[in-house]
């Protein structure tokens, strides 16, 4: 008995220090390159920052910025909400798409490999050169047009928003469901990584679970919540702090259009430092209670 707590002990150990080389190069890159500039910009955040004469002059200002942010500001709060409620709705949106896709490619049929490429294929277009000739790019801008002159306008999901709003039921529900149908393509190009993670975490189970569960009568609804859900519910929370955290740092983000504008345009980098201070402890926050409420349903099995 003693023998085996040792060795599993000594599997144990190994396996934390091939975890931390495999961290080790973000690490000492973090220490490297990002401490010198956050302690830089938390001390930008207090003061006020003078450009002119070609020198770089900092005055100490206190909680200028902050109170500025938050009383004088018509736009950042307004914005500071927006894009947290959009994060919500959009992260929730892009893990449940990433699971059902998963799900479905970890299925036994002809053709699995090409249909596992095609799913890959968001993770390539999401890359910032290809992203950046999508977004330029006058054939798909043509192409789009004509899809829109031959649809003749009609929408599936707006004749279904009409009558909801008609009807008046849980219409601010339904608008948010139908803004995140109409943008399935950002959904889906934002879920290339989840979807291997998914995939690869029930690759991991057994199969042998699922035939005694057929044994006992189990149908698929219910080995779907008592087998596949617990064994990869790690997997949820993984997700969900990359989903996070990739979607604040998207360029479309409003957030940082704000802080990037007051920071190149304006000039005002103390003020910009003190918004992006925000914007990340209150991103860090979230990120913190979530994972929080999603670790304690998380099921951890050796």
């Amino acid at each position: 008995m003693k023998k085996q707590k040792k060795k599993l002990v000594g599997l144990q150990k190994r396996k934390a220090k091939a975890g931390y080389l495999f961290i080790a190069p973000f690490i000492i890159g973090f220490l490297v390159f990002m401490v010198k500039p956050l302690l830089e910009s938390l001390t930008m955040s207090f003061t006020n920052v003078d450009l002119s004469g070609g020198s770089i002059k900092k005055t100490y200002n206190g909680l200028t910025n902050f109170v500025f942010i938050f009383r004088v500001d018509p736009d950042y709060t307004r914005l500071l909400v927006e894009e947290l409620t959009r994060m919500f709705v959009y992260s929730l949106a892009i893990i449940v798409f990433s699971f059902f896709v998963a799900l479905i490619l970890n299925q036994k049929f002809h053709g699995r490999a090409l249909v596992r490429a095609i799913f890959f294929l968001p993770v390539i277009l999401s890359s910032g050169v290809i992203l950046g000739l999508e977004s330029d790019n006058q054939l798909m801008a043509a192409l789009e047009a004509t899809i829109e002159q031959s649809t003749q306008g009609v929408s599936i999901t707006d004749a279904l928003e009409t009558v909801l709003r008609t009807a008046g039921v849980g219409v601010r529900a339904y608008e948010t469901v139908f803004e995140v149908i109409d943008n399935i393509y950002d959904v889906a190009i934002a879920s290339g990584i989840q979807i291997i993670i998914f995939l690869s975490g029930l690759q991991t189970i057994s199969s042998s679970m699922y035939e005694a569960a057929d044994i006992e009568g189990c149908t698929k609804w219910e080995s779907l919540w008592k087998i596949t859900f617990p064994m990869i519910s790690s997997l949820f929370l993984v997700n969900w702090i990359y989903t996070v955290v990739d979607f604040c740092m998207r360029s479309d983000n409003g957030v940082i259009e704000k802080i990037q504008t007051v920071m190149i345009d304006q000039l005002q980098y103390g003020y910009a430092s003190a918004m992006s201070w925000i914007y990340f402890l209150i991103v860090l926050a979230f990120v913190g209670l979530t994972s929080f409420l999603i670790s304690r349903r998380v099921y951890y099995y050796e």
